[in-house]
């Protein structure tokens, strides 16, 4: 098998300007000429062994750093942008829109900040009745849409909040459960908890100092609930220094970011790093199994496998995503060069919505991307009950995969032929930027290719893809 070659021009530039050296003293430590540095930086040249091992010796670098999947997402995220209708010339080259993602990545996030931005003032004019005499009524980013890709840029894994939650997890009783522990927290600040039938899931009084939690949600939401309250009370310095080092756009990007943070943070203390990373490959990454040991839920321990990206201790990259009965992804995330549309719906052809045919059930599927990489797909639908027989049942599917590489770590993959080429289903990102030519279930064409219709013949599509 062929080593893959490794270009990372942008992490070495960032590497250097992070450690404040030129490039003749970091070339000199690195034991490499000026020129070769050079070449290296512009991914005119591969990184060589010597420098991967120079950069772990010399400045303690992750070399895994080296091959993240922020490249792998500004190409996958420029390529759905430039489908966009509104681009009428031919669409880049994948090769230079690699290029781009390498060399010049704030460019192409700035390219896509552009792109987005457009669509919210196309979105805004779809709508003028609504938008005229309104005070604002002006151009902005969409809070919901900056908070997302503040994560999936950090691979889904914030280091300070996760340390901090870990070693609240760390602190707690022998034997004591994580929700005794939290309670025990907000008593000391103070703070009721009263559990009672109650229509929202949660709701805190800061005047009183009284957090209440509904009796109509299961045990692992509470618990969840109770940590999220208790870092909002408890972890408000750390919380509010993440949110100054990410520079949102808007006080409601800020707003949605700080209660994304104490989610982040009830899931770590809920799940701590280091015993949910031991145990998840102690069992083969078993949902079952590790939802009852660490008393949560299946949709937060696929959220949890997703985030395990600590440097120096990091899980099989998966990607997780959520799905409602529309199509429409909910949640999604990626550490794994698979990447999700940004707008509409995923591929028919993946297995997570199937998963709403099927309750109560894993689905597996094996599935190879127009690239040619190949990964290992479960998907399960997940039902939320409001409690009461009149109250509306949410209904989700849940998506987690990795390369299927990764697969013998996986006790789903147990039995299934990886080694059969037909064994494994062709799915994309989205029909605008798939170059499949006779996918049955495409609903636009592709728009980097050109289109034959014949009147007089009629097959699967109404037209034939060149």
């Amino acid at each position: 098998m062929a080593v893959q070659k490794i270009y990372a021009g942008a992490k070495l530039r960032e590497l250097r300007g992070r450690l404040s050296l030129t490039q003749k003293t970091f070339a000199q430590k690195l034991g490499v000429s000026l020129p070769y540095l050079n070449q290296m930086e512009n991914n005119n040249r591969p990184v060589s062994t010597s420098v991967v091992l120079g950069l772990a010796q010399e400045f303690g670098f992750d070399v895994t750093e080296l091959q993240s999947g922020d490249e792998a997402r500004l190409v996958g995220d420029m390529r759905e942008a430039l489908a966009d209708p509104v681009f009428t010339s031919d669409s880049p080259a994948l090769a230079d829109l690699r290029l781009a993602a390498a060399n010049a990545p704030t460019l192409a996030r700035a390219f896509l900040d552009l792109h987005a931005a457009y669509r919210q003032t196309h979105e805004r004019l779809a709508s003028l009745d609504e938008a005229l005499g309104r005070e604002d009524a002006r151009l902005q980013p969409s809070p919901w849409e900056e908070v997302r890709d503040f994560f999936h840029y950090c691979d889904n894994y914030i280091d300070a909040v996760d340390r901090a939650a870990e070693r609240f997890a760390d602190q707690c009783g022998v034997g004591e459960s994580k929700a005794n522990a939290a309670k025990r927290v907000l008593l000391a600040q103070g703070v009721t908890v009263d559990i009672k039938p109650f229509d929202a899931l949660r709701h805190y009084d800061p005047a009183n100092k009284l957090l209440t939690l509904s009796t109509n949600t299961p045990e692992a939401t509470q618990t969840f609930q109770l940590l999220l309250q208790m870092a909002l009370l408890t972890q408000e310095p750390l919380i509010e220094a993440t949110l100054d080092l990410a520079r949102f756009g808007s006080p409601e990007a800020r707003a949605i970011a700080k209660v994304g943070l104490a989610n982040y943070f009830a899931g770590a203390a809920l799940m701590p790093y280091g015993a949910f990373l031991q145990a998840a490959q102690d069992t083969r990454h078993d949902l079952e199994i590790l939802a009852t040991r660490f008393g949560a839920s299946l949709e937060q321990v696929a959220h949890r496998l997703s985030t395990l990206q600590r440097t120096g201790a990091k899980g099989i990259p998966f990607f997780f995503v959520r799905v409602d009965q529309a199509g429409t992804i909910t949640k999604r995330h990626s550490a794994t060069t698979l990447q999700f549309a940004r707008y509409g719906g995923a591929c028919p052809l993946w297995n997570v919505h199937a998963a709403f045919e099927t309750p109560g059930q894993f689905l597996r599927q094996l599935a190879e991307t127009p690239d040619g990489a190949r990964y290992f797909c479960l998907a399960r639908d997940v039902s939320k009950s409001g409690g009461a027989f009149n109250a509306p049942m949410r209904r989700y599917a849940i998506g987690l995969g990795c390369e299927v590489r990764h697969a013998d770590a996986l006790v789903y993959a147990d039995h299934m032929d990886r080694a059969a080429p037909s064994a494994y289903s062709p799915i994309g990102i989205s029909c605008r930027i798939c170059e499949r030519r006779n996918c049955h279930q495409r609903s636009v064409p592709p728009i980097e290719r050109r289109l034959r219709v014949d009147p007089n013949a009629r097959g699967v599509l109404p037209y034939q893809v060149d």
